[in-house]
């Protein structure tokens, strides 16, 4: 087996990182990285003390996304990429100059939030199908954006 790249390394590790999710519907972790160290993680799951989905359901709301099209988002759960950010201010750790590695290009919100802690390059594994705003943004803050594989991240009950 032939010795991953670090972008490899990087976004296994957050499948990892995503198996502590406590959203059945979209099961991701993210890794931020600094100098190939490991600054902070975080995954998909409810602030400290409220319900997980996994125990009480999904707490559901549709949305009419950038294509136009209707569908359902779980507004139980703070994201990979929020909670990763929320960790790092938690425990004094600067994002300046760093690399986030997650599942999918992130959503518009995780996009300004991750130009606002300094984070300087975003690394996923797939597309995601609301990421108009977040290239923009991106472009436009010169935040760097890899995706590993040219397909769009489904997941059940969109």
């Amino acid at each position: 087996m032939p010795r991953p790249t670090w972008d490899e390394y990087f976004i296994e590790l957050s499948r990892t990182v995503a198996s502590r999710s406590t959203c059945d519907r979209g099961r991701s972790g993210c890794v931020i990285v600094k100098e190939k160290h490991i600054l902070c993680t975080g995954y998909v799951g409810s602030p400290p003390g409220m319900p997980h989905c996994d125990e009480v359901g999904h707490l559901l709301r549709k949305v009419i996304d950038e294509d136009g099209q209707t569908r359902q988002h779980c507004m139980r759960t703070i994201h990979a990429e929020q909670n990763a950010i929320i960790q790092a201010a938690k425990f004094g750790v600067s994002l300046g100059d760093s690399v986030i590695y997650c599942k999918m290009e992130p959503c518009r919100s995780c996009a300004m939030s991750i130009v606002a802690a300094g984070i300087k390059k975003v690394v996923c594994e797939k597309h995601y199908h609301a990421s108009d705003d977040t290239k923009e943004i991106f472009a436009k803050c010169g935040v760097e954006l890899v995706v590993l594989k040219d397909e769009v991240e489904t997941y059940e009950n969109m």
